[in-house]
């Protein structure tokens, strides 16, 4: 089990509470409810892919509510018969068939804290619009997805505002960090899914699977490829062994960009779009109707913005048939700064959970034979601004990495 819980917030393992434990293992032994097909909403949809995860597992689309246009030229390309809406704050309802909204709502939302009215304002933004809908509709079952700075945004006042809001509502809810490589892909990506129901346990989905998080791997000389973000260099890196790291819809440079691959022949390379649209699970080619309103370099926004569409399967395929709750270690959240990366409220107060990031552990290909695609050459331009990063930064870099990268710049000049 991944025991890195926030600290602050839990006593030692060996002093939980002993009811705790027992309520825990007795909840584990509970017969799960049975699973239904969900009518889902998509709010702020982006290119869909919680939608095509659930989809694979059965649950049905009705409606995408995004106001992006590339994206939007997507859903309707890839959705054709699904209603999509511009504009969630002028959506008046729900569908009256629907039983599940998603929303990977932005999380920029949330940050007022320095606005008059602080981190309450939130209620009046663009997440409170999803408690607008789901409040008028008594929607049965809600999924939230967002980033982890979510947990301590506003020194975790972010999650109170939008966990209080749910109980209000009447709603039992549970999250879970989960890492993008427990399915597969090789892309380092953490992501919060929050899933909250009126009438149903949502621990039985988001906590019935735990295959624990294997060890990190090890750069032992160079023999496989590494990621890395060659827009960044100077208080960060990005560094992933064997994977890439977190695909962004926007970089420190101001443009949507691929990461940078160190391949094990010392190359620098950037992946294709379709490989950046295959490390989220999407078939290649998913975004190519963007390039009918956008420019083509708006399908890395587009693929960075996306939620993984293995990650949503998996939910959707434990929605339909949900496990038992695993015995996982639960103690109350007390006195919280930043919220843990997993905790549930089901009527007996917030818990924390020592669950790891990984539920599955699927076989993952190499990096550099996951790559499909042809790759292309770090520019000498990309390279040198790169490099004249890291010169002036503070940064413990991997043995080798530099010299690696300017022998790509004398490569890459000569030609």
């Amino acid at each position: 089990m991944n025991r890195s819980i926030d600290a602050g917030a839990l006593r030692p393992y060996g002093q939980l509470d002993l009811d705790l434990r027992r309520q825990s293992a007795a909840r584990g032994r509970m017969r799960a409810p049975e699973g239904i097909r969900h009518r889902v909403v998509g709010l702020f949809a982006g290119i869909g892919g919680v939608e095509r995860g659930l989809s694979r597992a059965g649950h049905e689309t009705l409606l995408f509510c995004e106001n992006d246009l590339a994206a939007m030229a997507v859903l309707g390309d890839r959705f054709p018969d699904v209603q999509l809406h511009d504009d969630v704050r002028t959506l008046r309802s729900l569908p009256k068939k629907t039983s599940l909204v998603v929303a990977g709502f932005p999380c920029q939302d949330l940050s007022q804290a320095g606005a008059t009215r602080g981190i309450a304002g939130a209620r009046s933004g663009l997440v409170g619009e999803v408690f607008r809908l789901i409040e008028a509709n008594r929607t049965p079952w809600v999924l939230l997805e967002n980033v982890p700075f979510m947990l301590q945004l506003g020194r975790g006042e972010a999650m109170n505002v939008i966990t209080e809001r749910l109980e209000e509502l009447g709603y039992k809810w549970a999250y879970r960090v989960v890492d993008s490589r427990a399915f597969g892909l090789p892309q380092r990506r953490r992501r919060v899914y929050l899933l909250a129901s009126l009438e149903g346990d949502p621990r039985h989905i988001l906590f019935a699977d735990d295959a624990g998080a294997p060890p990190e791997p090890v750069l032992n000389g160079h023999p496989v490829a590494c990621g890395f973000y060659w827009t960044e260099g100077l208080r960060g890196l990005g560094w992933a062994v064997d994977a890439i790291p977190t695909l962004k819809g926007g970089s420190t440079i101001g443009i949507p960009s691929p990461p940078a691959i160190w391949l094990p022949d010392g190359r620098l390379v950037t992946p294709d779009i379709r490989d950046g649209e295959r490390f989220q699970g999407f078939p290649a080619g998913w975004t190519k109707a963007a390039e009918s309103v956008a420019k083509k370099g708006s399908r890395w926004k587009l693929v960075g913005n996306a939620v993984s569409v293995p990650a949503a399967a998996w939910i959707g395929r434990r929605m339909r048939k949900p496990g038992k709750l695993l015995d996982f270690d639960v103690a109350p959240m007390r006195g919280h700064r930043y919220w843990p990366s997993a905790a549930w409220n089901v009527g007996d107060g917030r818990l924390t959970v020592a669950a790891s990031e990984w539920p599955l552990r699927k076989a993952s290909r190499r990096l550099d034979e996951f790559l499909s695609y042809k790759t292309t050459l770090l520019s000498p331009k990309a390279t040198s601004g790169f490099l004249s990063r890291t010169r002036v930064a503070k940064l413990n870099f991997p043995p080798g990495f530099i010299k690696a990268v300017e022998k790509h710049l004398e490569s890459i000049s000569a030609l």
